[in-house]
């Protein structure tokens, strides 16, 4: 009669089996072979185990056996199946990623699961199992846009400068534009949110006007001077740099940074600052927004105010920008930029070289 292997444990394996056998996130059967392990060490026979455990006496015996032999990494990954190798499937698999990566079909932009399985006469539930396992989705994409500012690098160079290390007596204003922002009211009345169902809102809207925020957040202490305007012409453009002049301490030096929208540099806006020394003017490289971080401000208002609002003039619309204005200014708060310049000048230059050898091919 076969005995079963006695189980001692090192302080180690003992602490990595406990912590396997209460892991909420551990695979369930990681779990129960880190529980049958340490009940063998306790010296319990298999079929008081599988008793304990609610599973059976060969299963027991088959993961102590395992451990006695290899340790924790004879149970942590399943023993190798035996059998042929599946070499058809495997080939149909080379097939799938090399059809979803290189070719497109006749008469669509990307291949869906049904499409390419009829295409290759294999199963959907096959094509599934595969752009899974290979991190493949050919129904999403990603935007991108490499700016190609010949002055790139100094503009880069200057803007980050004022986030990582800004001049002393003066404040650092990221400043822009939200343009046509939409007064929208719905059709009809949508259902609150409940346990069990999202909040509905109907999908066609009745349009009542638009507005232009203009806003410039203070990267030191997160604070927002803003104020909504019917258009984004020049004229606007000077009358909100009449209001940062006046809503910030005159002896500081005032170091905007703005994109390259030509409202920014139209010729009486140089004049007026040239009235106006304290103002320092710093541009963002063309295509590069996301080194203005009051864009990510703007996104938060799109998201919590504006996008599921229900507007039913455009005077509601402003009171809730303002409002919206008003709540953070109570409890600013920044964005901390934390990119050196290097690691954006690589980071480009990657995507140029990949860029590069998609157009040559």
């Amino acid at each position: 009669m076969r005995t079963a292997p006695e189980i001692t444990l090192t302080q180690s394996d003992r602490q990595t089996l406990e912590k396997w056998a209460r892991g909420r996130s551990t695979p369930v059967r990681l779990t129960q072979r880190a529980q049958i392990v340490l009940l063998a060490a306790e010296g319990m026979a298999n079929k008081d185990i599988a008793t304990e455990l609610g599973t059976t006496r060969i299963l027991v015996g088959r993961w102590r056996s395992r451990f006695a032999e290899f340790g924790l990494s004879g149970i942590e990954k399943d023993a190798p199946r035996g059998g042929r190798k599946p070499t058809s499937r495997n080939r149909s698999a080379r097939k799938i990623l090399q059809r979803t990566v290189d070719t497109k079909p006749d008469n669509a932009t990307h291949w869906s699961t049904r499409t390419l399985a009829r295409e290759l006469g294999v199963s959907q539930s096959m094509v599934t199992r595969i752009w899974r396992a290979n991190g493949l989705k050919p129904h999403l994409t990603e935007t991108f846009k490499l700016s190609n500012d010949p002055a790139f690098v100094e503009k880069v160079t200057d803007i980050v400068g004022l986030y990582l290390d800004p001049p002393e007596h003066a404040l650092v204003l990221c400043v822009d534009e939200k343009s046509q922002i939409q007064a929208l009211d719905r059709t009809q009345p949508g259902l609150p949110i409940k346990k069990g169902r999202c909040g509905t809102m109907t999908h066609d809207y009745k349009r009542n006007g638009t507005t232009t925020l203009f806003a410039a957040m203070d990267t030191a202490e997160g604070r927002l001077i803003g104020t909504c305007m019917p258009r984004h012409r020049h004229q606007e453009w000077i009358k909100f740099l009449k209001i940062i002049d006046e809503q910030t301490q005159d002896h500081l030096d005032l170091h905007l940074i703005v994109d390259n929208y030509a409202t920014h540099k139209h010729p009486k806006v140089k004049v007026w600052l040239k009235r106006h020394p304290r103002f320092h003017m710093h541009f963002t490289p063309t295509s590069s927004s996301w080194l203005n971080l009051v864009e990510r401000w703007f996104r938060e208002l799109t998201d919590k105010q504006v996008r599921r609002g229900v507007f039913r003039s455009l005077d509601d619309l402003i009171k809730a920008i303002t409002a919206y204005i008003d709540a953070h200014n109570d409890n600013p708060q920044t964005f901390i930029w934390t990119a050196p310049v290097q690691r954006i000048l690589d980071k480009v230059q990657r995507a140029r070289k990949t860029l590069d050898k998609i157009q040559s091919a």
